[in-house]
């Protein structure tokens, strides 16, 4: 075996992530997310937890999504020069 492959071999399972860590970091997303942390029963496979996390995160992302619009709103309804206009402008701006 080449000293290229081998090096290449090393790096490839330098980066994998062990089970440990899979469980860990589904732990993780257990207790970060409501719709999971909230349930009586902890018997929630992996898949679940993984599938539950990207719709809770979508969820945030249109949660957001209508945030700013309904700031953009309330923007074009008030004086542009306010206070009320700049807290509303830096919210926007993050």
């Amino acid at each position: 075996m080449s000293s290229g492959s081998r090096s290449s071999r090393q790096r490839s399972h330098s980066s994998r992530i062990s089970d440990d860590q899979i469980i860990q970091l589904v732990s993780k997303l257990r207790q970060l997310v409501p719709e999971i942390r909230n349930r009586r029963s902890d018997k929630v496979s992996a898949s679940k937890v993984l599938q539950e996390t990207c719709n809770y995160i979508k969820n945030l992302h249109r949660e957001v999504d209508d945030l700013s619009e309904r700031l953009g709103q309330l923007l074009s309804t008030i004086d542009a020069d306010s206070a009320e206009a700049a807290i509303i402008r830096s919210l926007l701006s993050n």
